[in-house]
This record gives C-alpha cells, structure tokens and sequence, in this order.
C-alpha cells in the first residue's frame, strides 16, 4: 500500500526517515515504511535489505547501497560519518530520504547517531520502527522470547562494545530472564564463556543460534549452552545471527512453524516478466520459499501498433472481447488509457477471461469479465463462450447475425480458440498487442551457473510459451541441464508441451492458476516430508 506522490502520506521534501526494513522477510514491512519508499526521492539502504523491499521504489528515484559489512572497525566508523554527512546534505538539498535500515533504526543500527547528525544540522527527520531481529527471528524459529511459566523478562545485547571489547557479561549474573545477543558469532566461544563465567549461566541452559532469521535460507541449532560453538560450527553457521539463551528456546520443537512448511527453504525459479514475478515471488514466500526471478522471455511492443488502435477505437463495434493472458491486458489497457479512453469504450460486449489471473488484472482495471472458463484453457474457453447464453442465442438465429469477437493477444500463440469461434460461425478479429522475445544470452549464462551450482531446486512453468522460451534460452543441453531440479507445469497443455521437448515434469497442478500450481507443490514436497516419518513407524 503506498501513496500518492505529493499526497498527505508521501514522504517530504528536506526531509529523512529513518525506517526500519524489519529482519529480513520482506512481508513484515511496515505500512508506514512502504508508503514512504514508494514516494522518496533518494533511497539508502543497508546491504542486508531483503532485495524485493527496493521493488516498492519510485521508479525515478535514486537508490543506493550503503551497507558497511565487515570487521574493521576503523573502516566502518569512516563509511558511517559519510553516511551521517551525505544524509544531512542531501536533507539540506531539499531532497526527500528514506535511510532503510534492517531491523529497527534505533536497536544497534546506529539509527541513533545518524538522528544526532541531522538534529545537529537542523535537519528534519523522523523515524518508522521496524520488527527487530530477536523478535522476528526468534518468533519464525518457534521460540517464545517470553513465557508465563518460564521467562518473565529479555535481554538484548551487543556481543561485542562500539570499541570493539567483548560486552560485560557480569552485568547479567542476576538477570533470570531470556537473553539475546546480536553480533555474537565471529566471538561465540568468547560470549559463551562470559555467559557461563561472569554470566553466571548454567552451562546446560537450553540455547540456540538463529541465521537468516525470517528468510527461506533461515538455519537454526539449538542445543546445550556449552555446546552452541562446536554445534554452529559443525552446521556452518555465520554473521547475521542471533544467539537466544534461556529455557525459552526448549520450546522450538513445539512452536517451530515456518521451517514446517512444505515449500520452507526452495529455491523457486521464477521465469515471469519483472512486472509479473513480483505478485509470484510474493506468494512463494508466504509459503517459506525463496523466489529466484530470471525472466525467459522479454514482452516486446506489437509488430502492428497501427492495428491496437484501430481495434481500441472499433470496441464498440464488438459483440465479444476475449482476453487470454494478463500480459495481453496490461498491454491493451496501455493503448486504451493512451487514447483517452475507460472502461466504458466496450460498451455492451460481453468479455471473457480465460482464468482467475486474467480476470483479476481486468477487475484491477474496473471491469469484470462476463464469462471465466473452469478449467483455464483455450479449448474450455471456446466452450464457455459458444455455451454462454447470449452467445449461443445469437448464433443460433436464422438468419444469423454477425457476431464480432475480438482476441487481443501474443502475436505468436495456440490458434486452437480463434479457430473454434470461426467454426461456429463468430467473426474473429485476432490483434497482437505484444510480442514475446527470447531473453539475452547474459541471462542464459546467469540460468546455467544457477542451475549448476544447485542455486534452484523447482522451475515453474506457467505456459507453453515459457517451456519454448526456457529450452531456446538454454540450447541443446535444455533437457540435460534441467533434469537436475524438480519442474513443475501450471497444466496438462503446458506438460505435453514439455514433454515433447524431452523434459521430465515432476509435478502438474490440477487448477492451472499459479496459486493452484504452488497447491500442487505444497502437495509435493509435504508428502515427501510425510514419507520418512511413515518409514520409521
């Protein structure tokens, strides 16, 4: 949800926000914080950002990475007074910043130096919290910071002194509560040993490390105290990370959620348009998996431009209108609003989606279609309309008036729909409004280091259109190099499809939606989950 740019929510000009981009996963953003990236003049964000937070920028905007990773110290300090004096410049220059910071600005991001900076200079700023890492990360890892029977109180600390000396464990010896480190890991045997010294920790007390916390990549152990160096060790476990001490984290196995979902920790390409793979990213997280967007094809502007007008300005003219992508109606809506016009141009045609995808991007647009098929293809498509009743009382008059339709679509696709309706006695009109492209052998090189290095473990395949674009993209070696990941088609069309193009499909959804192909693999990977567990009964 954002504003409008000059609205009462947008963000002002000469003025910086401090907005917390919260612990990683990209749903925990605030409302606040969104409405304010989507309006900003300048975005700075910290390295650790989840990528897809940056999708909700203002196309013109100037977006830059000012992340100090690292372990000099030195060298962190100096990257941080250029921050604190770029932001007051850039306030002063009558400039609209958001300073997007993981986690929460003011939880040890430094978010309260840079206040001081512009307090200093008379800058005005204000600050949107974010969801902090011990709470986002310990709540997704199934640990409960507080419980009534348990733990009462938290402690959060830094694991190491903006001087670079290890944290003062004695001042915890009385503490009896729950206690969090951040920026422990690169001294864990240290933390541990202040913990069970000066601490005064048992060296039993139940303990965890959390890393990615929130993200499909999120890695947890838990384990004795004393044992958490050698465990962390033995998984691998790095920087970023939170260390959870006290008997609260005995209840992961009980609590723990996200990392029991069944798509939890895939790596899912996604071969969309940039444009379309956001709303698909998005649903692949929700689910615990991680997006990884390579898009196949390129949508290219019709060969024809001439004749989308002509059929913009002739809608009245139609009896039907049939869309059969949601490319094709982004792409026809384009011309209608560049002519001036609304959705009242189609005047009493009747209008068809060939499924729920297509039907939502025109309901977004204010209009809804008249006739959706059950099952979303070009074959039930042709049935709905020709079984639809206005239709079908029309064609069947004698004599039998014209009947108009118009099929905006992709300049190459099936001819299975315009040549059903021709059958039936339907003059139709079909219009390419966009052309799709083979992506550029960059992207190529990109997919098979991908592939290669085992970066993806599911390719989902919403179309004909994206198997042909995903096997010209690869060449010879397609079938070769994807039968290392698990592909996953959106329909029987689109299997058979594959099929013949020497592909081995291991999952077909029953409702070709893309929420109906997760469905499937929801399906998949929860009845692998369930097989081991059935073995050791």
């Amino acid at each position: 949800m954002g504003a409008a740019r000059g609205g009462p929510g947008a963000a002002r000009p000469g003025v910086v926000y401090l907005v917390g981009a919260g612990p990683g996963d990209p749903g925990l953003f605030t409302l606040r914080g969104a409405e304010l990236l989507a309006t900003a003049d300048v975005v700075l964000h910290d390295e650790l950002v989840h990528p897809a937070l940056l999708d909700g920028v203002r196309e013109d905007a100037e977006v830059r990475s000012v992340g100090k990773r690292g372990g000099d110290r030195v060298l962190k300090d100096a990257k941080q007074a250029e921050i604190d004096a770029e932001l007051v410049a850039l306030g002063r220059a009558g400039r609209s910043v958001v300073r997007l910071k993981g986690g929460d600005p003011f939880l040890f991001g430094r978010g309260s130096e840079e206040a001081e900076a512009l307090a200093r200079a008379g800058v005005p700023f204000e600050v949107v919290p974010g969801v902090c890492s011990p709470l986002g990360a310990t709540a997704y890892a199934g640990i409960s910071l507080t419980h009534r029977n348990i733990a009462s109180s938290v402690m959060i600390v830094s694991g190491v002194t903006r001087a670079g000396r290890s944290f003062d464990w004695s001042e915890l010896a009385s503490v009896r509560g729950t206690i969090c480190v951040l920026m422990g890991m690169q001294a864990l045997d240290a933390v541990v040993a202040g913990l069970t010294g000066p601490g005064r920790r048992d060296p039993a007390t139940p303990a965890a490390a959390i890393q990615w916390g929130t993200r499909a990549d999120q890695r947890v152990v838990s384990c004795r105290l004393d044992e958490l160096p050698r465990r962390a060790s033995e998984a691998g476990l790095q920087s970023p990370a939170v260390i959870v001490v006290g008997a609260v984290t005995g209840l992961r196995d009980a609590l723990r959620w996200f990392d029991r979902k069944p798509l939890f920790g895939k790596r899912v390409l996604v071969t969309r348009p940039r444009h379309q793979a956001r709303s698909t990213s998005r649903l692949i997280r929700l689910r615990g998996g991680e997006a990884v967007e390579l898009a196949t094809i390129e949508i290219r502007p019709p060969p024809d431009p001439a004749r989308v007008t002509e059929a913009v300005r002739g809608l009245s003219g139609y009896d039907v209108v049939v869309f059969t992508s949601e490319n094709g109606v982004a792409c026809f809506f384009r011309e209608v609003e560049r002519l001036g016009l609304d959705a009242r141009a189609f005047g009493a045609a009747r209008l068809a989606a060939i499924g729920a995808g297509t039907a939502a991007a025109l309901a977004s647009r204010g209009v809804r279609p008249d006739i959706v098929p059950g099952e979303f293809r070009g074959e039930e498509l042709a049935q709905a309309l020709l079984s639809d009743p206005a239709l079908a009382e029309r064609l069947s008059a004698r004599p039998a008036p014209r009947v108009r339709v118009l099929i905006p679509r992709a300049l190459v696709a099936r001819e299975v729909l315009p040549e059903r309706l021709r059958a039936a006695g339907c003059e139709v009109d079909v219009v390419p409004v966009y052309e799709t492209r083979p992506a550029s052998a960059g992207r190529r090189e990109e997919l098979i280091r991908a592939l290669s290095a085992g970066a993806i473990d599911v390719v989902m395949l919403t179309s004909s259109s994206t198997v042909d674009s995903l096997c010209e993209l690869l060449g010879e070696g397609a079938a070769a190099q994807l039968d290392r990941v698990l592909l996953a088609s959106i329909g029987p069309i689109t299997t058979a499809t594959a099929e013949k193009r020497g592909l081995r499909i291991g999952v077909t959804a029953e409702v070709s939606t893309t929420a109906g192909l997760l469905d499937a693999l929801d399906r998949y990977f929860a009845g692998l989950q369930a097989a081991p567990a059935s073995a050791g009964r």
